[in-house]
């Protein structure tokens, strides 16, 4: 039988078009592409916050903490359960990720968890959108006011989604998106970082071009600073017009990605909900565009394996980052290494058939006996 994959890009003849127009121009850089895919995710999201792209998500994090002056002996709140992204971004900056605990339910930071674990050298904190949903911001943001704590956002998951009757990207102190190969839009790789903050986002201009000061505005018309200065540390982390080509594109058709992805998480409920051994996310599928679906289960080792045998690819999301060597420590966080040893991530993407689907379906009912 033919591997099912567990993610996978969907790209069409749309999107090699647009990149091979903008290898016809051969202006590959940051340029008007760049310009142009920022004001079209502003225009999706219907947001007046400002819009700035970059070459990954990793990099909108790190470029957000950094703007913020977040440092050596600095302290940043951030659930374990989440990619290594996160972490590395905050340590990238000097500072020091602080491991917390998630809710059980929806995998989310656990706002409570986090309280315990402020300190006077804490200066952020950035709670991970799992699975697509951030319906407990406003946990986040009332424990940052109360602290004078800034929130960035890691909604690398969660582009499409939505928070409060609002697409995520309306409102926020900083929002970090991921646009790369598997996520609900894909420019190859990239992101993007939104803030209604002024100074900060002119900040992050010129930082994403290595801290060259207004070459935004030239790049933007095609163009290069050749007379500049530069007062800070910046970083080579501009996107490129070939990038947001293709996420240009991608984003005439979220709709239809996030139609298709809900039917596939809908679909997984309803066909396996009545298995005793399963449990979901406490997730709105209406309101998520789900980049992945997760279940929990006591068998998962044995569940893992017996898919992978069957060519049905699946995952775990994630290892927890205190578990790993480099960020390591005496923290005690019982309910996320508890979880850990249960999620299963099954396939979901835009290109899953549904014959595709039931075959999963029936593989799993086949090892609970059902």
């Amino acid at each position: 039988m033919k591997k099912i994959r567990l993610s996978k890009s969907s790209i069409t003849r749309a999107e090699i078009n647009a990149v091979s127009k903008v290898l016809e121009r051969e202006y590959l850089g940051m340029g008007e592409e760049v310009k142009l895919f920022e004001e079209k995710i502003k225009n999706y999201l219907k947001t007046k916050l400002s819009v700035v792209c970059v070459g990954t998500g990793t990099f909108a994090l790190h470029l957000s903490l950094s703007a913020l002056d977040i440092k050596d002996g600095d302290e940043v709140l951030v659930p374990s359960l989440t990619y290594l992204s996160s972490y590395q971004a905050i340590s990238a900056t000097g500072a020091k990720p602080i491991s917390c605990e998630v809710e059980p339910s929806t995998l989310f930071l656990c706002v409570e968890d986090a309280r315990t674990k402020i300190t006077k050298n804490t200066k952020a904190i950035m709670p991970v959108h799992y699975a697509g949903a951030s319906n407990s911001m406003n946990k986040v943001y009332n424990l940052a006011k109360e602290f004078k704590l800034r929130v960035v956002e890691d909604a690398a998951h969660s582009f499409g989604s939505i928070r409060n009757d609002n697409l995520i990207g309306v409102e926020g102190d900083i929002i970090c998106f991921s646009f790369d190969g598997i996520k609900n839009i894909t420019s190859g790789e990239g992101g993007a970082i939104l803030s209604k903050d002024k100074e900060f986002i002119e900040k992050i201009k010129d930082l994403r071009l290595l801290g060259v000061e207004k070459d935004t505005e030239k790049r933007y018309l095609n163009q290069r600073s050749w007379n500049f200065d530069v007062k800070e540390q910046g970083y080579r982390y501009h996107m490129s017009n070939i990038m947001a080509s293709i996420g240009i594109t991608q984003l005439d058709r979220i709709h239809e990605f996030k139609v298709k992805r809900q039917n596939i998480a809908k679909k997984y409920k309803k066909a396996l909900n009545d298995l005793d051994q399963i449990e979901f996310l406490d997730i709105n599928l209406e309101e998520v565009l789900p980049h992945i679906f997760v279940i929990k289960t006591k068998q998962r080792d044995e569940l893992k394996k017996y898919l992978l045998k069957n060519n049905i690819e699946c995952a775990i999301h994630y290892k927890p980052n205190h578990l790993h060597t480099k960020y390591r420590d005496s923290l005690d966080l019982p309910v996320t290494e508890k979880i850990y040893q249960k999620i299963l991530t099954l396939p979901c993407h835009f290109d899953l058939t549904n014959d595709e689907q039931d075959i999963i379906i029936r593989k799993i009912r086949e090892f609970f006996g059902r």
